[in-house]
């Protein structure tokens, strides 16, 4: 079997060497107020900061309310941190019973192959545990270790690959990682939970893509975006790639406020993710991460939303609204009510707030 010596990341190209790491960084490009450096310095002790020249690119330095800036930039609100926002929201830790896996749901595992990504969303879940500060990778022996726990229990039919962003891993490590999920035999599905193809595009190239499949392996790829303006004519031609490859893309997504806290925007990001042949999958309510108050929103307006939106768009358009329930839980989807009790029949709602009466069942 191969060592996999992690880690070895892919080599970073020419463009990516041009990743913007510090308040400093920030300004100097144009992205941040000079005013917030001091606040922006302390933003980036805690949480990692990097933007990469194609979201860079995508930014609208001219409006300071720009959703890309909003999710990417760093800012000084992210040092008030509420009593009621966690360290692990969701509760990883719960539900790890070796470094680099958890186990939360039967016939599914995490593993959590590396501790870094291409770019560091303002709101992530895992902010306290990603970045330069924590661990690049799993050492060889905590791998090894993730590997026996995963061949141990056979009720594992579903490996997802996430961390940090496994598209991290250059293509030969990718390749050995997949040999070695496809030597457990209870193995089937390997899903990829990546920013990689929105945020470095250059990075999917043809030999990452061949390395994401294995005989005996179904591999998705579950793609994080926001808004449609993510999908630049690069991280559609690196979709196109995966999806002429024959893997089935999945998108998921965060409603975050000031960034697509409307129905018109979150119709634009998902019909554009159709078109690239993208399932929308998961809008997920934002997490209580620290930090992250200001992106937060009621979840009745995220049920308001769907519904508007369930009126107006495909079916194959739509994801499931869900929240991550706190402490590690799992999670449920937030779907908005249309039956009611109406005496003996049902009062049922349509998209458009119209009430009808369904005749009793039996």
């Amino acid at each position: 079997m191969p060592n996999l010596l992690l880690p070895n990341l892919l080599p970073l190209p020419a463009r990516d060497q041009g990743t913007l790491r510090s308040g400093g960084d920030l300004v100097a490009a144009g992205l941040a107020d000079a005013r917030d450096r001091e606040a922006l310095a302390r933003v980036a002790e805690r949480y990692a900061v990097a933007v990469t020249p194609t979201l860079a690119d995508a930014i609208d330095r001219a409006d300071p309310t720009d959703p890309i800036a909003r999710q990417f930039v760093p800012h000084p609100a992210e040092l008030e941190v509420r009593p009621e926002e966690l360290a692990d929201p969701i509760g990883d830790d719960a539900h790890s019973p070796v470094p680099g896996i958890v186990h939360r749901y039967p016939d599914r595992a995490l593993l959590k192959i590396v501790g870094v990504c291409a770019v560091y969303c303002r709101f992530c879940f895992r902010r306290e545990m990603v970045g330069p500060g924590a661990a690049a990778a799993l050492s060889p022996e905590a791998l090894e270790r993730a590997f026996a726990y995963l061949a141990a229990h056979p009720e594992i039919w579903e490996v997802i690959l996430t961390g940090g962003d496994p598209f991290m891993l250059s293509p030969r490590r990718m390749g050995e990682v997949m040999a070695r999920l496809a030597a457990i035999p209870h193995v089937k599905i390997v899903r990829f939970h990546t920013r990689v193809p929105i945020a470095a595009p250059e990075r999917v190239s043809d030999a990452l893509v061949a390395a994401l499949k294995a005989p005996g392996l179904t591999s998705y790829v579950a793609v994080h975006v926001n808004h449609a303006r993510e999908l630049t004519p690069d991280a559609r031609s690196a979709l196109a790639r995966m999806a002429d490859a024959g893997i089935p893309l999945l998108a998921q997504s965060v409603l975050l406020r000031g960034v697509n806290d409307d129905a018109d925007t979150l119709a634009a990001l998902f019909r554009s993710l159709v078109e690239c042949r993208v399932k929308p999958y998961y809008l997920h309510h934002p997490d209580l991460a620290p930090g992250t108050a200001h992106f937060r929103l009621d979840i009745a307006r995220g049920q308001e939303l769907m519904r508007a939106l369930r009126g107006r768009l495909s079916g194959i358009a739509l994801p499931t609204y869900v929240l991550d329930i706190p402490g590690g839980a799992g999670k449920v989807p937030l779907t908005p009510g249309h039956l009611a009790p109406a005496g003996t029949r049902l009062a049922v709602s349509d998209n458009c707030g119209g009430v009808h009466l369904y005749p009793p069942e039996g």
